[in-house]
């Protein structure tokens, strides 16, 4: 039997990332448990994909790709840093019940969207060229124990309480 791909479980972990995005967008200022509720869901399972990519997948990718993957491993870095450091603290920023939080889950869901179509098309086409299907597949054995992991249990743990004390201080600053 074949060995999984890390690429079919990255575009997997995308696609229930876009689901969970779709349903936000479709909740009205009503919806504040809900929307609190997803968004919830949004971080549990952003977090963990994107810390894995950044300290385990992209570095790896870098190490073996030409300079028209190190751009885009520079795109996808950035992207990640743009999330963590000012989109998702912006998003809790907001009151769930508002437009403003509307607006700017929106947002969130479209940079999501954005950033996972060039990595399915882009980055994850030159990883296939760079990797072979066994590198791929040891990838995925990774990913995956890495995330039952204290290791991914903490970095979960870290990364909420960096983006709720950025939403704190966009609270305190303003928009």
């Amino acid at each position: 039997m074949a060995r999984r791909s890390i690429l079919t479980t990255l575009k997997a972990e995308h696609d229930a990332l876009r689901e969970l995005f779709a349903r936000i967008d479709e909740t009205t200022d009503r919806a504040e448990k809900t929307r609190a509720e997803l968004l919830m869901k949004i971080e549990q399972n952003l977090i963990p994909h994107a810390k894995w990519e950044e300290s385990v997948f992209y570095p790896a990718f870098r190490e073996r790709a030409d300079r028209d993957g190190r751009k885009t491993y520079a795109e996808a870095m950035l992207e990640h840093a743009a999330v963590e450091k000012t989109v998702l603290p912006a998003v809790k920023a907001a009151a769930t019940a508002s437009e403003e939080f509307a607006g700017r889950a929106k947002v969130f869901g479209e940079l999501i969207d954005h950033h996972a179509r060039e990595e399915e098309t882009t980055m994850f086409r030159m990883a296939r060229e760079l990797f072979s299907a066994e590198e791929l597949a040891d990838f995925d054995e990774a990913y995956a124990a890495w995330k039952e992991s204290p290791a991914a249990a903490m970095a979960l743990g870290m990364e909420g309480a960096k983006s709720g004390l950025r939403a704190v201080a966009a609270k305190v600053g303003g928009p």
